[in-house]
């Protein structure tokens, strides 16, 4: 078995025992804090569990909340339309193995969402998710959430940046998320919710995104 290069100045330490002993004692510590976040955060509160850590955001401002809102209004309507499933927005709490997100967008495929409850508020590792940076989570975004996003086999990733109004298009290959587009006009079309292919303007235009609700 190929020994993880990440493990390698452990497995080469004299002190290896120890190290595994205060690692587990770690993980142990954070699961409790863990266990207690759960306890603590409400619907009126917008956190997530990273590395340990509580990240509580801020409210958002308004061109961020108009492109998330877009954005859910078309994928929601194809997705209900078409019943491939579940799309949530904002406050849906997705566990990770370590770390607990609520991505802006969210959408599960029908195998998963075929098992949600009326009153559940954890939910498994989503099919797809969006991300629309903001200054506060665009280090997070690009980093943390990009590489466990892709090791917990999140199919695809779309980063959006509301400022230059671009849309990266990330599929996940081989264990690891690839560019596949970045878009500021023309068409966007998803990997994961077969079929929804709608223009990029019509996110950020409130005109264009009626024209493609009514193409639906």
């Amino acid at each position: 078995m190929a020994l993880d290069k990440r493990l390698r100045p452990i497995v080469k330490s004299p002190d290896m025992p120890q190290l595994i002993r205060e690692l587990q004692e770690i993980w142990e510590a954070e699961q409790l804090r863990r266990n207690d976040f759960y306890d603590w955060v409400s619907p009126d509160i917008k956190a997530e569990f990273i590395d340990g850590e509580v990240v509580v955001h801020s409210p958002v401002r308004l061109k961020h909340n108009l492109v998330t809102g877009a954005l859910f209004k078309l994928l929601d309507t194809y997705v209900l339309q078409n019943r491939l499933g579940f799309v949530g927005i904002e406050k849906i709490m997705s566990r990770f193995t370590r770390n607990d997100y609520e991505p802006d967008i969210v959408f599960f495929g029908k195998e998963k969402s075929a098992q949600f409850q009326s009153e559940q508020t954890i939910f498994p590792v989503p099919d797809f998710i969006v991300e629309v940076l903001s200054d506060s989570t665009e280090e997070r975004d690009r980093g943390v959430k990009f590489t466990d996003y892709a090791l917990h086999q999140v199919a695809e990733y779309w980063i959006i940046d509301a400022e230059t109004e671009t849309i990266e298009q990330y599929l996940l290959e081989d264990g690891s998320f690839r560019l596949h587009a970045s878009l500021q006009n023309g068409l966007i079309e998803s990997r994961v919710v077969v079929g929804f292919r709608i223009p990029v303007r019509a996110i950020f235009d409130g005109e264009l995104q009626i024209s493609a609700l009514k193409a639906m």
